[in-house]
Order: C-alpha cells, then structure tokens, then sequence
C-alpha cells in the first residue's frame, strides 16, 4: 500500500513570481521583514519549511495563492529565491480563462487599497507592484491581538478589512495606529460584525 506523496517542491525566483491580489499591508511585511532578520541562522530551516502555494497560468508562469505578505517581505530582504508547492496546473488555458477560472474557485482579489473592486488586469505584474492598504494591516494586527480567528479560508482578513473600513476613519489608521487598533477590537465584539470568519464575539442570546 502506497503512502500518500511528498508534495513536489519547486525552487522559484521570488521576482518572477505573480500575485493574485492587488493590496497587501506594509506594517504586516515590515514586521515579516523584522522576525526575517531575528532567525539568523534559523533562516535556511524556516525556507525550507516555509513554502508558496501556487498555481501554474500561461506560459507556466507562477502565480501565488497565499503567503503574499511573507513573498513581499523575503524579496525586500534580499531572498531570490523561494520553495514552492503547485497547488494546480492551469497552463494549458489562454489567459481570459485562466483569470475565470480563479475568480470562480476564490484564488485571487481583485480589490485596491481605497476597497474598490478592479479587474484581473489591475493586478500587479510583480510582488514589489502591490499597493499599500493600511486597514489590510490592521485587519492582521486585530487578528494578532485576539479579535478574531484565525480562518483558512483565503482573503478572509480582507474581509475584515472591509469591515473595519466601513466603520474607521482612513486618518485614524495612518495617523494613530494603536487607537485605530483599540477601536477595532471593540468592533470586532460588534454582533454587526458575526458574518465574518473567525468571529468570536458575544453568542447569540447570551
């Protein structure tokens, strides 16, 4: 009886590598970039067991589905290179198609930093092309200090960044983090708030 195999793992130059959403949040890769430069000699293992899931578009190219955060933050570093896992093998489709396909199985977002929705064609080439949106960064932050679950499901902290778009100002964010954070925590307590994956505020009727 045959165990289940390895996943083939492919080393990639992270600078060829495509993303699949438009925004990630600066202060998330900042801090990614910081415990980067804590691991010292930590740093080879946490490569070796730290892998881009993938999937494979036209003219083979690869295109992430997960870990922008932390692919943005290693090409900062100077990291060139990257393991990766392809997760499927859509290069036989001409690229309108291959774009259906993904927005039909989740696998890209193509929202900017203001939350409005674009289209495939306004994602970024490149990982160093993505745009900065502060409310992805609290989103992640709110996470951390407990405000919700974390959820498998991808772009699930984008939807807290919506949320928490809708309900704080822009200026409060960029200008007083640490307040825009105690703000949040409270809003994420909100019942308004019960749609959202990871949800941990009061049960209903308690």
């Amino acid at each position: 009886m045959h165990g289940v195999p390895e996943p083939v793992l492919h080393p990639i130059s992270i600078a060829d590598l495509r993303p699949t959403q438009i925004t990630v949040g600066m202060r998330e890769v900042e801090e990614k970039r910081r415990a980067w430069r804590e691991k010292g000699d930590k740093a080879a293992t946490f490569l070796g067991s730290h892998m881009i899931p993938v999937v494979l578009g036209p003219k083979r190219r690869n295109y992430i589905l997960d870990h922008h955060h932390l692919a943005l933050a290693l090409h900062l570093e100077g990291v060139e290179h990257i393991l990766t896992s392809v997760v499927e093998d859509l290069s036989i489709l001409d690229k309108e198609t291959f774009w259906f396909v993904l927005a039909h199985k989740n696998w890209m977002h193509v929202y900017d930093a203001a939350g409005k929705r674009r289209t495939h064609d306004d994602i970024p080439k490149s990982v160093t092309g993505m745009q900065d949106d502060p409310f992805r960064s609290l989103a992640g932050e709110l996470r951390r200090a407990g405000g919700y679950a974390k959820d498998t499901a991808l772009y699930s902290e984008f939807l807290w960044a919506d949320y928490l778009r809708r309900n704080i100002e822009a200026k409060l964010v960029v200008d007083d983090f640490s307040r825009a954070l105690k703000r949040a925590v409270e809003l994420s307590q909100d019942r308004q708030a019960q749609y959202l994956p990871g949800w941990c505020g009061p049960l209903a009727g308690a």
